[in-house]
C-alpha cells in the first residue's frame, strides 16, 4: 500500500457513508523505472518537482494550484500514474466528478494493478448514481487487495442504494473483520439493519460506530434509538 497524507479529511467528515482513499506521496520518478539514461532522469525530477509541489499544495487546499502542478508533472511525463490519481483526489475535491474519474480512469491504465484508483473511481461513480460501475470498481479492487476494507466498506454503501440490504451487511461485516475500529461500516451495516426492520441490530451498530466518534451515529442513535 503507498504512503498517504491525511488532505482528504476535511471532506470525509461530511461523507458518513462511503469514502475515497488518500493522497499518494510514493516518491516514483517515473514509470520508465529505475534504470534511466541521463536526459529520462532529468525529466522524470522536474515531474517529481511537481508532483511533490501539487501533494504541498493540496495539503494547504488548494487544489486548483495542486492541478496546475500535477497537470505539469503529466506533461513532462505522460506515464505518471500517481500524479492522474492526486489529480483526480484534487478534483474530487472541487466537486468535478467527471474529470475525476477521468484521471483515476488514465491511471488504472497506466497501472491496473493500483486498487487504490479502482476505490476512488467507484467512490465518484457512486456520487454520479451510477451504482452497478461502482460495484464493479470495488470488486476489482479487492480482487487486487482482498483486506481493502475501504472497498468493502463502499460495497456496503453502495448496496443499500440498490436495496441490497444483506448484500450489504455481508460487506460492512467484512469491512469491519479487516478494521475492527473504522467507524463507517458499523454506520452502514446499521442501516441496512434498519431497513431490514432490525431496529435493535441497528442501534447496537450505530452505538459502536458513535463509540468510535462517528458524529452521524451519535446523532441517530439520541432520535431513533
Amino acid at each position: 500500500m503507498k504512503k498517504r497524507t491525511a488532505f482528504f479529511g476535511a471532506m470525509l467528515s461530511l461523507i458518513p457513508f462511503g469514502q475515497p482513499l488518500l493522497i499518494k506521496t510514493v516518491v516514483v520518478l517515473s514509470s520508465t523505472g529505475l534504470m534511466l539514461a541521463l536526459p529520462e532522469k532529468v525529466t522524470a525530477e522536474n515531474a517529481f518537482f511537481f508532483f511533490k509541489s501539487g501533494n504541498e499544495k493540496a495539503d494547504k487546499g488548494d487544489y486548483y494550484g495542486a492541478i496546475f502542478d500535477y497537470t505539469k508533472a503529466i506533461e513532462i511525463d505522460p506515464n505518471y500514474s500517481n500524479a492522474y490519481y492526486n489529480r483526480g483526489n484534487a478534483k474530487g475535491q472541487l466537486e468535478d466528478h467527471y474529470g475525476a474519474i477521468s484521471d483515476y480512469t488514465k491511471a488504472i491504465e497506466i497501472d491496473p494493478k493500483d486498487p487504490d484508483a479502482y476505490v476512488n473511481r467507484g467512490y465518484y461513480l457512486h456520487m454520479l448514481k451510477d451504482y452497478d460501475s461502482a460495484i464493479v470498481d470495488f470488486n476489482k479492487a479487492l480482487t487486487i487487495d482482498q483486506n481493502n476494507a475501504t472497498a468493502y466498506n463502499n460495497l456496503a454503501w453502495t448496496k443499500r442504494m440498490i436495496n441490497d440490504n444483506y448484500g450489504a451487511i455481508f460487506d460492512a461485516t467484512k469491512a469491519i473483520e479487516i478494521d475492527p475500529n473504522y467507524s463507517n461500516p458499523y454506520l452502514n451495516r446499521g442501516v441496512a439493519k434498519e431497513n431490514l426492520g432490525d431496529m435493535n441490530g441497528a442501534c447496537d451498530d450505530w452505538r459502536k460506530a458513535s463509540s468510535l466518534g462517528n458524529e452521524s451515529s451519535a446523532e441517530w442513535v439520541r432520535d431513533q434509538c
